[in-house]
């Protein structure tokens, strides 16, 4: 049984930089919002992971395909930003009226490869993806448990948008100290029903719900979960989130 949960926002992380020290700049807004308890989640943005891990372009040394000066001209979009987000991707999966739907070497299946233009030094950078984001987040984890009593669970989050559905919403890339999936079927519901097929994606849904403190403009890029009675596991990440293609009616 779920009690009362709570989403606390920590503040005060400022502008992350390459090289800079995460699980150090993590823990001093932990400390300053009261610090670390058992079972705390912690979600943290892909951005000031990317940032953190240096994974930043400058546009600017760019030289685009033919390609992405083509697809450029489509989008009425910066070719050599066209050109990073081709060579983040493994493959096209859409592309139409200026948009460009990728599945990325991590496999997942996004806009633009991932590829964030937003919130990065004005837009002279480029941010990409962590090249391992279960591997960031695992890092982060046991960074925090050594200066802590206890390891919370990690997450790492991104904005996807949803077939079928307007608006985007958070959703967990990296995972680390958890299941990030929860599995009911077999499992009697209060009507005596056995169910057959339902199966919980709660980091996405955590993710969501962090973003809700975290916000787009509020230069809030981590929260603390508390309260969720998740299942822990020391080997789950975030990739079993990503359906398999045999069993994917949509690709």
């Amino acid at each position: 049984m779920q009690g009362e949960i709570r989403i606390l926002p920590l503040r005060g992380i400022g502008e992350v930089q390459p090289g800079d020290d995460l699980v150090a700049i993590l823990a001093t807004a932990i400390d300053a919002a009261g610090g670390l308890e058992q079972g705390d989640i912690l979600v943290v943005t892909q951005k000031i992971v990317s940032k953190a891990e240096g994974r930043l372009v400058d546009p600017s040394t760019i030289e685009p395909s033919p390609f992405a000066q083509e697809i450029a001209r489509t989008a009425k979009k910066d070719a050599r930003y066209q050109e990073v987000v081709l060579r983040e991707s493994k493959r096209i999966v859409k592309m139409a009226n200026g948009v460009l739907i990728t599945e990325t070497r991590h496999g997942l299946v996004c806009a633009n490869s991932g590829v964030d233009e937003s919130n990065v030094d004005g837009g002279r950078r480029l941010a990409l993806l962590p090249l391992d984001p279960d591997a960031s987040a695992a890092a982060l984890r046991e960074g925090l448990a050594r200066r802590y009593d206890c390891a919370p669970a990690v997450i790492i989050t991104d904005t996807f948008g949803r077939p079928w559905r307007e608006g985007q919403v958070n959703v967990a890339i990296g995972v680390a100290g958890m299941l990030p999936l929860h599995d009911f079927a077999g499992v009697a519901d209060p009507y005596g029903y056995t169910m057959q097929a339902t199966l919980i994606a709660v980091a996405d849904e955590l993710a969501a719900a962090a973003e809700l403190v975290m916000g787009k403009i509020d230069r809030v890029p981590a929260a603390i979960i508390r309260g969720y009675h998740y299942l822990p596991s020391q080997t789950a990440t975030a990739r079993q989130l990503i359906r398999d293609p045999r069993f994917d009616l949509f690709r």
